[in-house]
């Protein structure tokens, strides 16, 4: 997308809340790879999917500075809840601050470590999951989680063109790249997933689980 179709785009779409547009802002000038950073687009999706599902319990897989978090937590229904998984243990004192002072940040409950270690812990049926965490790892994140997850749940996964190298995988075999592929196809053709690629910024899959 070219940035004067992402500016009228932008422009004519819910606007981005005030301490989203701080957290974007405080992300870019603070952090390593700020691109992670979800956005007013995305993050507006985000929200009116929560809005649409009417989820009670929603996983996300890779926190970062935790804007995703919020816009999932920002429509969820009364008494829903958001659990996120973050790797980076120094990210903890931040995030927690973030959740306990932004608008519905006391609806997230923040989890630190390998989601291939937290998932297992989890004793939770999800009716939404965010994957968004190691990419060589996203096939491995589904496995685990569809015991838990009952038909008519929903799994959006990002990334998932990785700037259009799992277009030519034999170019671009590094492991990431190999991962989502893997991903792609194990979706594609799994018996119990419905789903869409959606070419939004990095790739946007959406699946519902039949």
């Amino acid at each position: 997308m070219d940035s004067i179709n992402e500016d009228y785009i932008l422009s004519h779409i819910s606007p981005e809340p005030e301490h989203l547009q701080r957290l974007y802002r405080h992300t870019h000038l603070t952090h390593l790879y700020p691109r992670m950073c979800s956005g007013h687009l995305q993050g507006r999706l985000l929200s009116m999917l929560v809005s649409m599902i009417r989820p009670r319990r929603v996983l996300e897989l890779g926190t970062f500075t935790g804007y995703s978090a919020l816009c999932l937590a920002e429509t969820l229904p009364e008494g829903g809840e958001v659990h996120t998984v973050e790797l980076d243990d120094e990210m903890e004192e931040e995030l927690e601050a973030l959740f306990a002072s932004s608008p519905g940040g006391d609806r997230v409950k923040l989890h630190i470590g390998d989601a291939m270690q937290v998932i297992p812990t989890l004793d939770e049926d999800w009716d939404l999951v965010y994957i968004d965490a190691n990419k060589r790892d996203y096939t491995a994140y589904l496995d685990l989680l569809l015991p838990r997850l009952r038909p008519g749940s929903f799994i959006i996964a990002d990334n998932t063109l990785w700037d259009g190298k799992v277009f030519d995988t034999a170019a671009n075999h590094d492991p990431q790249t190999l991962g989502l592929d893997a991903f792609n196809t194990f979706v594609a053709s799994h018996p119990r997933l419905s789903s869409v690629i959606l070419p939004l910024r990095d790739g946007l899959t959406l699946i519902r689980v039949d």
